[in-house]
């Protein structure tokens, strides 16, 4: 079923989990997951990777992924690993969209919610004079009162809504495209896998690697790029800050950018896709489900 036909508009769909949350957290997963891919949710015994991440929010509840989600709290978490020279630069951070003060801002920058993810949480900022500030707060005032709790991601829940304002990272050698967004799944401290997000605004592209940079045969919600991508400068350093980042997890998602062979933090991601993706081929599920441990 595809219910973003039959739903089109992303705030009825919203409007829809919310009148929902009475439902219980394992009973909606089994719901979500049916409709978003097609088959049984197996959370007694799962094998795929977007099961285990299903039985991973219900089950696993480490208190540190509350620091960890917070775009503005990880920063200290990434400090307590010793890495504060790969955060990216901070100009503020604002409880509300009317606290943010303009003036302060340089011309370029980035602004996100702290307690969300998503492209409409983000705002990408070339050129402040530009820019249409009475929407964007408009746009931020929705997104900050928005919670997870729509697919039970436990690690959301609770969060402090705010805002912050951070530098913009700059592709010199193509703008408009954006830089390149390197997502490393990472299992008990050991990375294993690497998704490279390329082109995000010229034509959104996606190829995944293994560990050795080998590049494996499949797609998932986004088109392959029509060309190879090369490892980019300071791999084997970009795999040291996954693996220290992600220590202590059985799972999650590290998300750096590499500028011209400086390395920066994106985030930290429990849930990626929130657990409903499909990969073609289909066996990837499994090959990514196998090194997820699911023990309390």
């Amino acid at each position: 079923m595809d219910y973003k036909k039959i739903f089109r508009s992303r705030a009825v769909r919203f409007a829809i989990l919310n009148c929902l949350r009475f439902v219980p957290d394992k009973a909606m997963l089994k719901l979500q997951y049916k409709m978003k891919t097609g088959r049984a949710l197996n959370l007694e015994d799962p094998k795929r990777y977007t099961e285990k991440l299903q039985w991973y929010k219900l089950n696993y509840k480490n208190p540190i992924m509350h620091q960890c989600v917070d775009k503005y709290a990880v920063r200290e978490y990434v400090k307590s690993k010793g890495l504060s020279d790969i955060l990216v630069g901070l100009y503020g951070k604002y409880d509300n969209p009317a606290d943010i003060d303009w003036d302060k801002l340089p011309d370029s920058f980035v602004l996100k919610t702290t307690n969300g993810g998503g492209g409409l949480n983000v705002v990408i900022c070339h050129d402040k004079d530009a820019l249409d500030k009475a929407d964007v707060q408009s746009k931020l005032a929705c997104s900050t009162v928005k919670s997870r709790t729509g697919g039970r991601e436990w690690a959301y829940y609770g969060l402090k809504p705010g805002i912050v304002a951070e530098e913009l990272l700059v592709n010199r050698e193509n703008p408009e495209a954006g830089v390149s967004d390197y997502k490393i799944f990472c299992y008990n401290g050991k990375a294993k896998y690497i998704i490279v997000d390329v082109d995000r605004y010229i034509g959104h592209k996606r190829n995944f690697y293994d560990r050795e940079w080998n590049r494996l045969p499949l797609s998932s919600d986004c088109p392959a790029a029509d060309r190879e991508i090369e490892q980019p400068q300071n791999f084997e350093r970009m795999m040291e800050i996954a693996e220290k980042l992600s220590e202590g997890f059985p799972y999650v998602r590290v998300d750096l950018y590499n500028v011209e062979g400086k390395i920066y933090f994106g985030e930290l991601t429990f849930y990626p896709w929130s657990g409903y993706v499909n990969f073609d081929p289909d066996e990837y599920d499994f090959v990514f489900g196998e090194d997820f441990e699911c023990e309390i």
